[in-house]
């Protein structure tokens, strides 16, 4: 059974759920054709890096385009390795932080750039700081004439009033929190770079992206199954399909700029934790509760421009929250990789 849009009533299983992951849109599969050469993927053996170079493999190969994806990472989970080799995708395992091991990466015109480090960052605070500023300024020096769109995140952003409908590019930057103020760090490396050598870069500012074995909404639907209290002091978010984030990643490439070019990617709509919890206590046929309430400000990005530039994205975040809600229900596998939106201290 699928939807009116085309998109399957429920997923079944992990091999459907990457399946639609990695499948391309109409729109990617176009720009795909006027790609050449390696397209390396810095960083690819994260939650999202897999399935965006499969997806981009996929593109190019049903474009006939005359290029490839390499992906590299450390790749600590041969697993992944392997998954991408199945998706016709090469893979270099390197250290990206080690300029011996980007040396030794292929020359290459398109680079994303997925490498960051988030939690842990109170246990650990020099290795984010580390992964975040020494990272990219390593890849910069290595590629230096090459186009970047490289992943940052809505955290750069402060806490913004809820009826504002969220930061925009232009606004200032005031993180919260020392990973915050790592994530700023690590544009401030890119903009060096890029003003430096006119390498033409777009900085993604994602918040935050959602497939069915982890994301925000697999946190709150969890939580509603297992009869957790869900706190409302972080009383609203915006989140948006893992599948459309890595399409429009991808597609945001002909958008980078010298200086770097802000785009933020997240769902055009705020959504409110209460009625989300809500609306999984009726699909899951469970009660919900609640304590506290909505702060006046939570942290929220505006994606009008995004959506001007390359349409909004694609699937309906209200089909997603009944696909997890089914997927919970019925213990499909999570990562067990909670995303912690809720935290209002930055301390991750």
């Amino acid at each position: 059974m699928t939807t009116t849009a085309g998109l399957p009533d429920r997923i079944e299983d992990e091999s459907q759920l990457e399946t639609l992951l990695v499948a391309p849109s109409a729109e990617l599969v176009e720009f795909a054709a006027s790609l050449s050469g390696p397209i390396v993927v810095l960083g690819a053996g994260g939650k999202m890096g897999p399935t965006l170079a499969a997806r981009a493999q996929a593109a190019i190969d049903q474009a006939g385009a005359d290029a490839h994806v390499v992906a590299v990472s450390r790749f600590s989970d041969p697993a992944a390795r392997e998954w991408l080799k199945g998706y016709g995708v090469q893979t270099i395992a390197a250290d990206l932080l080690c300029q011996d091991s980007l040396s030794q990466l292929p020359d290459a015109n398109t680079i994303v750039y997925l490498v960051g480090s988030k939690f842990g960052t109170r246990q650990n605070p020099s290795h984010t700081w580390a992964v975040n500023t020494i990272a990219p300024a390593l890849a910069m020096q290595r590629y230096p004439t090459s186009t970047f769109v490289a992943l940052s995140t809505g955290n750069v952003y402060p806490f913004s009033p809820i009826d504002r409908g969220g930061s925009l590019e232009s606004d200032p930057l005031a993180p919260v929190g020392e990973y915050a103020y790592a994530a700023v760090g690590r544009e401030r490396i890119f903009d060096h770079f890029s003003r430096q050598d006119g390498t033409p870069v777009a900085m993604i500012r994602l918040n935050y992206a959602t497939d069915l074995r982890y994301g925000v909404l697999t946190d709150l639907a969890t939580k509603v199954a297992r009869g957790e209290t869900i706190d409302l002091a972080q009383g609203y978010f915006n989140c948006i399909w893992q599948g459309d984030a890595n399409d429009l990643i991808l597609r945001a490439l002909p958008l980078a700029e010298s200086p770097p070019r802000p785009i933020n990617l997240t769902s055009v709509e705020t959504f409110s934790v209460r009625e989300v919890a809500t609306r999984f206590a009726e699909l899951m046929n469970c009660s919900v509760r609640f304590s506290g309430q909505e702060s006046e400000t939570a942290l929220l990005s505006n994606a009008s421009q995004c959506s001007e530039l390359l349409g909004a994205p694609a699937t309906p975040m209200q089909q997603v929250i009944r696909w997890t809600a089914d997927w919970v229900q019925h213990g499909g596998r999570l990562l067990g990789k909670p995303t912690h939106f809720e935290v209002r201290d930055g301390a991750f």
